[in-house]
């Protein structure tokens, strides 16, 4: 069974993991990192977990050495959920597209109106591969 235990602070989310986890509970989803305090918290209440996840914006910051013991009685910590912020426009298939004709020499403009791409884009893209002429 999965448990997703969501809180503002430490203190409210080990009184949720206090509610919420039973000998039922393989997998634990916490929205904060998980410190020494919540990991024993979560080993208690749910004995048989063999995996814990928290988002990946936290995982780096989570003590390796917390990691490791619970690798080692077998239990994984993982990063979970999507990454934030807006997605892409434009797939890498597209980009590499791009990205070619751009190595090849073939004008912006040309890019822009043989791909349907705005030229402001091709121009951001040209920025990105760090062209600084073209051949054309």
């Amino acid at each position: 069974m999965r448990v997703e235990v969501k809180a503002r602070n430490n203190s409210e989310l080990i009184r949720k993991l206090n509610e919420v986890l039973s000998d039922e509970v393989t997998e634990v989803y916490v929205n904060l990192r998980p410190t020494k305090e919540i990991l024993v918290r979560i080993l208690e209440r749910a004995p048989n977990v063999r995996k814990i996840s928290c988002p990946p914006s936290l995982y780096p910051k989570v003590s390796k050495k917390a990691v490791k013991a619970l690798a080692q009685m077998g239990i994984e910590l993982v990063p979970e959920g999507y990454p934030r912020g807006r997605p892409r426009k434009y797939d890498e298939g597209t980009v590499r597209e791009v990205q070619n004709l751009i190595m090849n020499g073939v004008p912006p403009k040309e890019i822009s109106a043989r791909m349907g791409i705005p030229l402001r884009t091709v121009y951001y893209m040209i920025e990105q591969l760090g062209v600084r002429r073209w051949k054309g």
